[in-house]
């Protein structure tokens, strides 16, 4: 039972005066802008944009900023304002295989059509802390540029010799192959067949989720679900709770274009272009009796630049297709019902918080409880206190 407080709202007016001022921190130091936050906390950002289920690179650097780092609370921000917008239709499916390419690795094959895209990533970096990121906050440092080939540049107008030159950051133009349709075309990688029909995917902001769930309900679900929860069951199946050995057929990152069709039109309309992240994870499959021994595909799809988010969903992914498959689902990750009810944050995070609120009525019921079952224990024990003396005579 919930209690309605009142008297409170002084109280309240005030914390948010608090926030204020905490937010802002020591005013000796210079205020974080939102551009600040949108071009250099990006991977954050990233986070904000797919658990918020909303692209929005401003929005997301606001709502981090609002937060104060807060990456769920910054979410539900992102979710909210997600509420007032109106809704003018759906999209057309956009096509990953034509993505401008800025990253694209696989674990699968080494020289693949079009090659290894290494990109920017922090895959082959030290963990070491590059203290001069501290010192020389408008210069662009790394930590070791003799690695990269980039150590014999010059010194700067700031002195500073280990600044990097200018690195081209536009898209590769070529279109690069898939690696799973590669194995594809030899047979060898489980077939992705439209439903029969090609009905419009389930929408899960307006329509309640009911189990089993179809594929599309859950990869909607994991596009904006929890990126730690959904790294902890993906770890999982790896660990004795699922028995899977994944390999990453391919990691690609780039900008896709984004087409609607208005109905006055009739044809596409080329909208602009999101950055995507998007991870095919290639599973064994041993076979059944009938279906011959092949590969296996997990999918993940995120915004912006986030491989751990598109990786774990992927390896998920193909632990929710067990039943598919005629496996056991036997472990958390294979339970749909599991992994949809409780990967999202926004939601989870509510439930938890919400014990903050007050539950005076509640408690002070357990509390009577815990007495009287405490003073009936003690009666009970003093009863039989008293007969003891009466059984030895």
């Amino acid at each position: 039972m919930y209690v309605a407080v009142k008297g409170g709202e002084a109280a309240i007016l005030a914390t948010h005066d608090l926030i204020a001022e905490a937010r802002r921190g020591d005013q000796s130091v210079p205020e974080l802008s939102v551009a600040q936050i949108r071009e250099q906390m990006g991977l954050a950002c990233a986070r904000v944009m797919n658990e918020g289920s909303l692209y929005d690179l401003d929005l997301a650097a606001l709502a981090l900023k609002q937060a104060q780092g807060d990456a769920i609370e910054a979410a539900f921000l992102m979710r909210a304002y997600r509420t007032t917008l109106p809704r003018f239709g759906s999209s057309e499916p956009v096509d990953t295989a034509m993505m401008a390419i800025r990253r694209r690795v696989s674990a699968t094959y080494k020289d693949l059509p079009g090659g290894q895209v290494l990109g920017p990533t922090y895959d082959y970096t030290h963990r070491l802390f590059d203290f001069a990121l501290m010192d020389t906050p408008d210069v662009m440092v790394g930590l070791d540029p003799t690695i990269s080939g980039q150590g014999t540049s010059s010194t700067n107008a700031s002195g500073d010799a280990r600044v990097k030159p200018e690195h081209d950051a536009r898209a590769l133009d070529a279109t690069m192959p898939r690696v799973p349709d590669i194995l594809g075309a030899e047979g060898l990688m489980e077939a992705e067949v439209p439903i029969e029909g090609d009905p419009r995917p389930f929408d899960l902001t307006r329509e309640p989720i009911s189990f089993p769930a179809e594929r599309d309900v859950r990869l909607q679900a994991m596009a904006r679900g929890d990126e730690g929860f959904l790294l902890g069951l993906g770890y999982s199946v790896q660990r004795g709770f699922g028995g899977n050995h994944p390999f990453v057929g391919e990691i690609r990152v780039g900008e896709v274009s984004v087409e609607f069709v208005p109905e006055e039109l009739g044809f596409a309309v080329d909208l602009g272009d999101l950055t995507l992240t998007e991870c095919q994870m290639v599973n064994q499959f041993a076979g059944s009796k009938d279906v011959a021994p092949q590969f296996t595909r997990g999918y993940g799809l995120s915004f912006g630049h986030s491989e751990r988010k598109a990786m774990s969903m992927s390896l998920v992914d193909r632990a929710l297709k067990a039943r598919e498959f005629g496996e056991a689902a036997d472990y958390p990750a294979q339970q749909d019902e599991f992994v949809l009810y409780h990967s999202d944050n926004v939601e989870a995070a509510g439930f938890v918080e919400h014990l903050k609120l007050p539950h005076y009525v509640d408690f002070q019921g357990e509390l009577e409880l815990i007495r009287r079952i405490r003073r009936e224990r003690e009666q009970r024990a003093a009863s039989e206190q008293e007969t003891l003396p009466e059984a030895a005579e």
